[in-house]
């Protein structure tokens, strides 16, 4: 997994948002092993207190759990993940609306441009 990390934003909630998107998106698979917090560290080029921080955050949300001697492991609740999922499409969609307003769309135009490029995306691949 690539981890992008950014300067601006404590990096155990960058992690927290990146594992929540792996798992949302499959790349963990519900009830599968994630991996260890030495090496998730090492992956990821932090600190092991930092990936610790973010599993805990994980395990406190339902969406991890810890089984004492064989690691950490993703929910097998496939309705918590597709609440997580959700939570974070619509947070990605408030982000989305904040930058149209600043830029002087509203919410008229916005939609307008937001199907003018699904349209134009289904002519490209179509092409």
């Amino acid at each position: 997994m690539a981890w992008n990390f950014q300067d601006n934003l404590p990096i155990y909630s960058q992690l927290v948002d990146q594992l929540k998107r792996a798992v949302v998106s499959g790349e963990y698979a519900p009830g599968g092993k994630l991996p260890s917090v030495r090496e998730l560290a090492a992956d990821a080029g932090i600190n092991p207190n930092t990936v610790q921080r973010a599993f805990g955050e994980l395990e406190r949300d339902g969406l991890v759990f810890t089984q004492r001697t064989s690691g950490k492991f993703v929910t097998e609740d496939t309705e918590k993940i597709e609440t997580i999922k959700q939570e974070l499409a619509r947070s990605e969609i408030r982000h989305f609306l904040i930058s149209m307003f600043s830029l002087g769309y509203g919410r008229a135009q916005t939609m307008q441009m937001l199907e003018m490029t699904r349209e134009g995306e289904e002519t490209n691949a179509h092409s």
